[in-house]
């Protein structure tokens, strides 16, 4: 019998989703109401913050959070060199500048030794990227910080419920940012959403998702007593979301486990090196990415053999909005090319991911000794 095909990533849905997308219907209220408010309250209490507020993206998130501490025109945020475009862009969308810097050739994470080379009188944030769930630095980062009297913007998007030291990624700064696009552990077609425990940013956050208001308003006899635009977030996306928060645990234990065992099965094969995530200590991998010397062609070989798979990103300064020259990211120019996810389907058994596995490091073995 044919094996079936080995997805890399997909989202799943069902019938708890539907019924409460039906409620939402039915009562006739699709906007930013009452249901989104339940689903920031849930999502507040699962990371232990004060506030969550709820967006359009996660882009949009890392948006009106830098605003809301007031960065803008001449400004400077350091992002890191790996990383999906929209940190950046979410930056110049402000209209401040982001400034790239290396890597951790470890972890793939902000440097925390480029952020201090690259802090200018301009620079007035810093923004971590937590990699695939993995926790950036943020025992330094925090200090430099305090030290430079900058603000720290957590992106999270790829974080949520990854613990770092007992407590949530995404709430070690002053915001912490993240996703429910379709490639996340909760999903709600798109969105995102803002954590914090700063009251005034907290404020100044719903002001700038609903056109200057602190509060929900009629659209008619409405003060604005702020600048703000239109990022809501509407009750049937907060109905989705709040099904798929009944499943959240049971992902997080399964992309832990998942993890764990790709870890463990390729400890000893040459050529490949899973980067650490620590599973057992609380941190999530939304997926397990891994550092391969012949990646291309072990992507390749996973396509002849039906196995999914994502090459990382192109590393920042490589994209023509943010061009610099490759020799300012020795560590993300040389790993980038490198990296890759390997499949983390919620549906993924122990007996796929030892597929998984066992194919790999036949392909590993095979090109180690072709090379001798």
């Amino acid at each position: 019998m044919a094996r079936r095909n080995i997805e890399w990533w997909q989202p799943q849905l069902g019938e708890t989703e539907l019924g409460r997308v039906t409620e939402v219907l039915a009562s006739n209220y699709l906007n930013d109401g009452a249901v989104t408010e339940t689903f920031e309250v849930e999502l507040a209490k699962r990371l232990n913050v004060k506030h969550v507020v709820t967006t359009t993206s996660g882009t949009t998130a890392l948006y009106l959070a830098l605003k809301a501490v007031g960065i803008g025109h001449g400004d400077e945020v350091i992002v890191p060199d790996i990383t999906f475009i929209a940190s950046a862009n979410a930056v110049s969308m402000t209209g401040a500048t982001p400034v790239l810097v290396d890597v951790d050739s470890t972890t793939l994470n902000i440097c925390p030794a480029a952020i201090e080379m690259a802090i200018t009188s301009r620079t007035r944030a810093i923004m971590p990227v937590h990699i695939s769930g993995r926790a950036a630095d943020m025992h330094s980062i925090g200090k430099i910080a305090a030290s430079r009297d900058l603000h720290v913007v957590e992106d999270a998007a790829e974080a949520l419920l990854s613990f770092h030291e007992g407590k949530a990624l995404g709430t070690f700064g002053i915001m912490g940012c993240f996703s429910l696009s379709p490639n996340k552990t909760i999903s709600t077609g798109q969105g995102g959403f803002i954590a914090t425990n700063d009251s005034t940013a907290h404020r100044k956050l719903r002001q700038l998702k609903d056109q200057g208001r602190p509060v929900k308003g009629t659209g008619g006899d409405d003060i604005h007593p702020a600048l703000g635009f239109n990022f809501k977030y509407t009750n049937l996306q907060a109905a989705v979301g709040l099904g798929q928060l009944e499943l959240l645990d049971k992902r997080v234990e399964h992309l832990r486990a998942t993890y764990i065992r790709y870890r463990d099965r390729l400890a000893n094969v040459p050529g490949i090196r899973v980067l650490t995530c620590h599973a057992e200590a609380g941190e999530t991998p939304q997926w397990t990415d891994v550092i391969v010397e012949n990646r291309d062609e072990l992507c390749s070989f996973l396509t002849s053999e039906k196995i999914g798979f994502r090459r990382f990103w192109h590393p920042l300064h490589t994209q023509e909005p943010y061009h610099q020259p490759d020799a300012n990211f020795p560590n993300s120019s040389k790993l980038s090319p490198k990296a890759m996810w390997l499949p983390s389907c919620f549906d993924m058994t122990e007996e796929d991911v030892d597929y998984v596995a066992t194919t790999i490091e036949a392909f590993m073995r095979r090109a180690v000794e072709a090379a001798r």
